[in-house]
């Protein structure tokens, strides 16, 4: 499984995209929330509010562009297998990025091959984002609420 070296490549290429993706999506998604949330015409704890969900609603579109280059590379010869579902079906790739990117590591659906390269990566990034996330809104719950 490991000796087609074009594979392997595929495997690392589709990591560093998704990784780059995913943190200049986090990165300008953080941007634009400041900025708006500044802007924001209502009350002090309601952005804080909006500010969680945003963040979430960072986290999923992150999820699921690990999810799809998951489900892209479990469609492709010698890349991997998923163990513990009848797929590689999308829904399936998107529950194993989640579980990946959350850290809570792998349970019922496992991988094996060059695709755990991709969730090794995948694991780290997550907690970095998730990390910084948390540091963006205590940021922010620090300034709103020390406004009023």
């Amino acid at each position: 499984m490991y000796d087609n070296w074009s594979v392997n490549l595929l495997v690392v290429a589709a990591t560093v995209l998704a990784l780059a993706l995913c943190v200049t999506i986090h990165y300008e998604g953080l941007v634009w929330l400041s900025r708006r949330l500044q802007r924001l015409d209502t009350t002090h704890r309601r952005k804080v509010l909006y500010g969680v969900y945003a963040v979430f609603l960072l986290h999923i579109v992150e999820i699921w562009v690990f999810g799809i280059a998951h489900w892209g590379l479990l469609n492709i010869r010698d890349s991997g297998t998923m163990a513990g579902v009848t797929g590689p079906y999308l829904f399936d790739a998107i529950y194993l990025s989640a579980t990946t990117f959350t850290t809570v590591g792998f349970g019922d659906v496992t991988v094996s091959g060059p695709i755990r390269f991709l969730c090794g990566t995948e694991g780290l990034i997550g907690f970095i984002l998730i990390t910084w996330s948390a540091s963006f809104l205590y940021l922010e719950m620090e300034r709103f609420w020390r406004a009023r």
